[in-house]
């Protein structure tokens, strides 16, 4: 009979400091982990405190600078009352769609679709749909979706402007 003796593994090191040698790693990268939390919490910080400078405000500008010009030429019966109302209505729904939205989302609850916004948008309510991302701050922060959101701004901008050029929205009267 041999003795035989079990192969060191060149891990000397009894359980309880394996043990503590693998807990050090772990805390390193927890320590990792809420260095990384307060990176996205500052840059969170950061982007909220950027969309209330300055900076929104010139979106608002523009929502209201189209408005007042389409009630403007409305009222100089250069546009019609209908297509002033229509854009007036759409841009109210589309802000209590965003609200709604805003609302599900801090709850966890069932979202609308983002392409039901767009259309929103794409329809004329797209002052109501900017107005709502600046002022309730929702969708403002996701690439993807204002990439999409500025195309449905300059489509509809390019068939109002086709309307009136053409005479299109005179059947509006």
């Amino acid at each position: 009979m041999t003795n035989k003796k079990p192969a060191k593994t060149g891990n000397s090191a009894s359980p309880q400091t394996n043990r503590a040698q693998k807990s050090r790693p772990q805390s390193s990268r927890a320590q990792n982990s809420r260095t990384s939390n307060n990176r996205a919490q500052n840059s969170r910080t950061q982007k909220s405190n950027a969309a209330t400078s300055g900076s929104s405000l010139m979106p608002l500008l523009l929502v209201v600078i189209f408005l007042a010009g389409l009630i403007g030429a409305a009222q100089q019966h250069m546009l019609p009352y209908g297509i002033a109302g229509m854009y007036l209505t759409l841009s109210l729904l589309t802000f209590i769609a965003y609200a709604i939205d805003k609302s599900a989302a801090k709850r966890g609850k069932w979202r609308t679709k983002e392409s039901t916004l767009h259309l929103l948008a794409l329809m004329g309510g797209w002052p109501g749909a900017l107005f709502a991302q600046n002022v309730l701050r929702h969708k403002s922060v996701k690439a993807s979706f204002r990439n999409v959101f500025w195309l449905t701004v300059v489509a509809n901008l390019a068939v109002l402007g086709y309307g009136i050029k053409t005479g299109a929205v005179d059947m509006f009267i």
